[in-house]
């Protein structure tokens, strides 16, 4: 066994995206071959509904998969063949783009206003980017969580681990997403395959992993007596890990425990024409694709048959 020690950890930068929700991206629009089959990550957590209540209307998908992953809060969806839907606490959707579709995703908060969420774009190989699009919506009850004796709690969102099988199938990367929870003082090792390219995203507690060290906390605005201040918020560390190659990860939580999901897949390690949420293979199929969106035939009456 070979453990996999941190190449760099970064810290996820405020941004804003839709009609002015804000959200923070641990990664995105970099080099693709850096994670892939992952080409952007957005942690979208907000207290106010101003911050996020404008959502995100009417947008276009080809060549992509994207993992919308609710914390708290509720996401309503519904794209331009007619599925609609809503997303709550503890629920997925896994959508495949495929060859084209119109989304619209529209975040409501809980009853305390709050609204937490992830989604994660992965890429389609060349022989897949032109399927017909397809969903699969997972209710949280579905989703199975494993306790382990020392309290370690690890949800399988997608994949295999300790003997439990993840409800999301059929996925072109082969991954595996798993929404881990170590409590304090807890020293963890989770097997990772050799072959997939993997990072971990902290977004409560603090720990530190091999070869690297503690978070410190992200700089966040804070209202304090009715001024905006800058100070280090620990509440939810917003770190993004990366790991070199290896089949282990080893975890050390601190004096609260860490939450973190462990994210990993199967490189497609083919040419990447990237355009916002248009991911083709080459510069000419990009610009067809464009020209379609432009042209309103952007949406196909049926891709081609799945490959799974």
């Amino acid at each position: 066994m070979s453990i996999r020690p941190v190449k760099k950890t970064v810290a996820a930068q405020p941004t804003m995206e839709g009609a002015g929700v804000k959200l923070h991206r641990a990664f995105g629009f970099h080099d693709p071959r850096e994670l892939d089959p992952f080409l952007l990550f957005d942690d979208f957590r907000n207290e106010k509904e101003e911050d996020y209540i404008q959502g995100f209307p009417w947008h276009p998908h080809r060549g992509i998969e994207t993992i919308t992953y609710v914390l708290s809060g509720s996401v309503e969806h519904k794209d331009s063949l007619g599925n609609k839907g809503e997303l709550n606490a503890g629920d997925v959707q896994w959508m495949t783009a495929g060859s084209g579709i119109m989304h619209q995703e529209m975040p409501q908060g809980n009853e305390n206003g709050q609204m937490h969420g992830f989604q994660l774009w992965a890429n389609l190989p060349a022989s897949m980017k032109m399927t017909s699009p397809r969903y699969q919506d997972v209710e949280s009850n579905d989703v199975p969580t494993i306790v382990d004796d020392d309290g370690t709690s690890v949800r399988v969102v997608v994949g295999e681990f300790w003997g439990k099988k993840g409800p999301v199938d059929g996925i072109a990367a082969d991954p595996q997403y798993l929404d881990i929870s170590v409590p304090a003082g807890g020293r963890k090792v989770f097997k990772v395959d050799t072959y997939r390219n993997s990072f971990a995203y902290v977004f409560a507690g603090a720990g530190s992993f091999r070869d690297a060290s503690k978070p410190v906390g992200i700089l966040t605005e804070k209202e304090v007596n009715g001024e905006e201040i800058h100070i280090r918020d620990m509440s939810g560390d917003r770190t993004l890990v990366y790991f070199d190659s290896g089949d282990e990860i080893v975890v050390q939580a601190g004096e609260e425990g860490i939450r973190f999901l462990l994210i990993s897949g199967k490189p497609i390690q083919e040419p990447v024409a990237w355009h916002g949420p248009i991911v083709m293979n080459t510069r000419q199929e990009l610009m067809d694709a464009v020209k379609e969106l432009n042209a309103g035939t952007f949406i196909k009456e049926s891709g081609t048959d799945w490959k799974n």
